[in-house]
């Protein structure tokens, strides 16, 4: 990674300025297609396109990742062989619902091919053509976490969306097969949690560790089995991974987790199994971006 530190004579400006006088960069247009492909990093954070406009300040570390692993496009070949795997629960002029698949990231990652295909890739694929319309991630789930992801088609729809999702103004409910016997039978799960970047996983951080983020959760056990549990979770904030882990913690991990176990005995003997989490954001609820209405939508439990 190439790397900028800002002096007094850049501050005040627009970042895509910025980076079109860079020679690396050379243009506004570029700058702004290597923002929306996760090329760009200010003060170690990855930016989006959203983040075209942000006035630099003294001092400021600009990065950019040019060959950043999945920032390359997707061959349009391979994005139309994996069509049938979009299905759009909700869309109007600025937001986008998919119901994603296990198996299928939201968007790359540094540490997955560059030619995988992407939601992020059938969703952009879906909008080609149409007037004034992008695809902007607003979040997230995990690759083996099937359900629903919202996108913006503008940069103010994303930009309202994701001020949203930081006040933890949206419903986001997921079901949840856990091993075990849950007791009680509801309640709210509260923890420290700390994310390695090195690593990409959650782990719980000391009380006192300024860099843990509570992470808070809210469920009920809507059937309980012999050696598994389907559980609703509710997430009041929403941190990476946060399910798996506050299962895991508490000794339930979720059925098909590989990551989050912390000690867990091996499943029993007839106890459920599957090739993924059994995790599924099934309820998604918000205030739309341009309307001020309330939006709410639901996904099916995926096939597996």
């Amino acid at each position: 990674m190439t790397e900028w530190t800002i002096g007094p004579g850049d501050a005040g400006g627009r970042l895509d300025a910025w980076l079109a006088r860079c020679p690396e960069v050379a243009s506004c247009a570029r700058a702004r297609e290597w923002l929306e492909r996760g090329k760009i990093f200010l003060n170690g954070r990855e930016l989006a396109f959203a983040d075209a406009g942000r006035v630099l300040r003294p001092g400021d570390r600009i990065g950019l990742w040019e060959d950043r692993p999945g920032s390359a496009r997707r061959a349009a070949r391979e994005v139309a062989a994996a069509r049938d795997r979009l299905r759009v629960v909700r869309e109007d002029r600025a937001i986008l619902v998919a119901d994603k698949p296990p198996g299928l990231l939201v968007e790359p990652l540094p540490r997955h091919a560059p030619a995988e295909v992407t939601l992020l890739d059938l969703v952009t694929d879906h909008l080609r053509g149409a007037p004034h319309a992008r695809a902007f991630v607003v979040h997230r789930i995990d690759r083996d976490t099937s359900g629903l992801v919202l996108f913006a088609k503008t940069p103010a729809a994303q930009a309202a969306l994701k001020r949203q999702f930081e006040r933890h103004g949206p419903d986001r409910v997921y079901l949840a097969i856990v091993r075990g016997r849950v007791r009680p039978a509801d309640g709210t799960w509260t923890d420290r949690l700390t994310w390695d970047q090195a690593r990409l996983t959650q782990t719980r951080s000391h009380p006192r560790d300024a860099r843990g983020k509570d992470a808070v959760a809210r469920y009920r056990v809507v059937e309980q089995l012999e050696a598994a549990a389907l559980l609703e979770v509710s997430l009041v904030t929403g941190k990476r991974n946060q399910i798996r882990v506050q299962a895991g913690l508490r000794g339930h991990p979720i059925v098909g987790e590989r990551q989050y176990l912390f000690g867990a005995a091996p499943a029993p003997p007839g106890a459920p199994a599957l090739g993924r989490q059994a995790l599924h954001a099934a309820r998604l609820a918000f205030t739309h971006p341009t309307t001020g209405a309330r939006v709410e939508v639901t996904a099916p439990l995926a096939e597996d």
